[in-house]
């Protein structure tokens, strides 16, 4: 039987992510997220539920998070579920806990400090995040070229 492992979150940081090395090198960041469902009750409240999730993070995608979230900050994580098991060394009991090995990641939300895309940003390019550059959109009224080949030649029937 086949299976697939994959959980999309989007919350908060509940603290600062926890940045260390591994002996080879690789670093990992351990963070975790809060996730709020609303939902309204048979009397009518809203009411928040709220669930946290512990995120691993290794390599590059670990330096960036560690480097750019801090405590409250938005993010959405792509990844798997991890079910960790181990014995508490204290009452000998057998422990687990389910959490996301991270895989993929967007920030959400505004610029640190709330500042808005005009006004002052000052201190912001250095701090902020690799900016993605879409290529430029080819202007809507140039007609396509008239060397590209008309789809109705290659139509078989």
């Amino acid at each position: 039987m086949a299976s697939y492992n994959k959980v999309i979150l989007a919350g908060n940081l509940t603290r600062d992510p926890d940045l260390r090395m591994l002996p080879s090198g690789m670093a990992v960041a351990k963070f975790a997220i809060a996730v709020n469902r609303r939902y309204t009750t048979k009397e009518g409240d809203q009411r928040d539920e709220v669930t946290y999730i512990e995120i691993d993070s290794f390599g590059k995608q670990a330096e960036t998070i560690a480097k750019y979230c801090t405590k409250g900050s938005g993010i959405l994580v792509e990844g798997r579920l991890k079910l960790d098991q181990w014995d508490d060394k204290t009452s000998g009991e057998k422990r687990s806990r389910l959490g996301v090995v991270l895989e993929g990641f967007t920030f959400l939300g505004g610029r640190p400090g709330g500042a808005s895309s005009e006004g002052s940003n000052q201190g912001y390019e250095e701090n902020s995040p690799p900016r993605r550059s879409a290529a430029p959109a080819a202007p809507r009224s140039q007609p396509p070229p008239q060397s590209a080949p008309s789809i109705d030649d290659d139509v078989p029937f």
